[in-house]
């Protein structure tokens, strides 16, 4: 085990606040940070970032093709590798500025932690991902028990989510306070709830069939009427435990607060499609099944434009390219019948498609927003 390194973890505590104070990073990426700095500190076995040495980072790049994944034991993905030496390289760009460290380590340092263009490549290759269909998260949604207070809340957290497309962290700290039922909306307030990018808007319910609005409906009902929950309570409370009479803990009901972290909704969906029968569909690939969705009801530009708003969207253009992928089969299927549709596009579809070239046309899709 290496020893820790006093100087550096100095240090790597003031670049991390600098990452969160100064440019604004979340928690997730500081976490993301921390781990790509301490696999590089295993491979120098602590050396102290002062005594850093270009070679160090050559080195470096050839031990991460060799690592495994802790949590797979397979081998680091290209995505994973480039995301670590972006994360050093920016590091030590940081470090060449400082007094102390600048006699030591060049601007042009930095640069030794670039993948090849063939490797790069891969890492951002995009791969087809696994969407659930309409039909499957109402057949989850029809084999999921109700007996308890508990089974109901985990049913209503996949309909929830199935007419929203909210987040996960979003999903975790929704209050009742933020429904309007008679308007069919949420309100993703940034103030209160944990939304991406601490960005405010209000998410209509879509209009996607079967019973999850029904679902839902129900579930707030409950809460108003039955357990007398108020408007500043959770949504989706998180379980309360207990103690059994052996001294064990289990599930005693409802508690007033929220999910801490999102975990513990994950395991809910992976349950409810195992109990189905269907492969896991984690609560993000919910996000793309709705832009499907949407893009098989030939709305208008305007209406789509719509749509991606109500996912939280400023750019339409990023709810095409981030969860509008054609599926293969469905790719194959269109190509098939091109020839068959009428000649012409309609004023419409013109617009749109002069807006997609002309934005597309200042840079393409890598300066579209996320």
């Amino acid at each position: 085990m290496t020893k820790a390194n006093a100087a550096n973890e100095r240090i790597k505590h003031e670049y991390l606040a600098y990452l969160v104070q100064a440019k604004g990073r979340d928690d997730a990426t500081i976490d993301g940070v921390a781990k790509s700095l301490a696999r590089f500190e295993l491979s120098t076995r602590g050396k102290d970032f002062k005594r850093f040495h270009r070679q160090q980072a050559v080195a470096f790049k050839a031990e991460l093709l060799a690592m495994s994944s802790a949590r797979t034991g397979k081998p680091l993905s290209k995505a994973t590798m480039l995301s670590t030496m972006r994360d050093l390289k920016a590091f030590f760009f940081w470090l060449a500025h400082l007094p102390g460290f600048k006699s030591h380590i060049r601007y042009d340092d930095a640069d030794y932690f670039n993948l090849s263009e063939k490797d790069v490549m891969i890492a951002r290759a995009r791969r087809e991902q696994p969407v659930p269909t309409l039909a499957q998260v109402q057949r989850v949604l029809e084999a999921m028990p109700t007996g308890t207070v508990l089974e109901r809340r985990d049913r209503a957290l996949v309909a929830f989510t199935a007419i929203t497309g909210a987040r996960v962290n979003a999903l975790a700290s929704f209050g009742l306070g933020h429904i309007d039922l008679e308007a069919g909306k949420v309100e993703q307030d940034a103030r209160e709830v944990r939304t991406k990018f601490a960005k405010s808007f209000p998410t209509y319910f879509m209009p996607i069939g079967g019973t999850a609005l029904e679902v839902v409906q129900d579930w707030i009902c409950e809460l108003l009427r039955d357990h007398l929950w108020g408007l500043a309570d959770p949504l989706f409370p998180a379980t309360q435990t207990g103690l059994d009479e052996n001294g064990g803990f289990i599930a005693k009901g409802l508690a007033r607060h929220g999910w801490a972290s999102t975990g513990p909704i994950r395991e809910i969906f992976r349950r409810a499609f195992n109990l189905a029968g269907l492969p896991y569909y984690n609560p993000h690939s919910f996000r793309s099944m709705l832009v499907r969705h949407a893009m098989t009801l030939d709305l208008s530009p305007e209406q789509m434009k719509a749509w991606s708003q109500n996912l939280g969207h400023a750019d339409v253009l990023t709810t095409f390219t981030s969860y509008g992928a054609v599926p293969v089969h469905r790719q194959g299927e269109l190509i098939r019948t091109a020839g068959m549709r009428p000649a012409g596009l309609s004023i419409d579809d013109s617009a749109l498609i002069i807006e997609l070239a002309k934005r597309l046309g200042k840079g393409g899709t890598e300066n579209l927003p996320g």
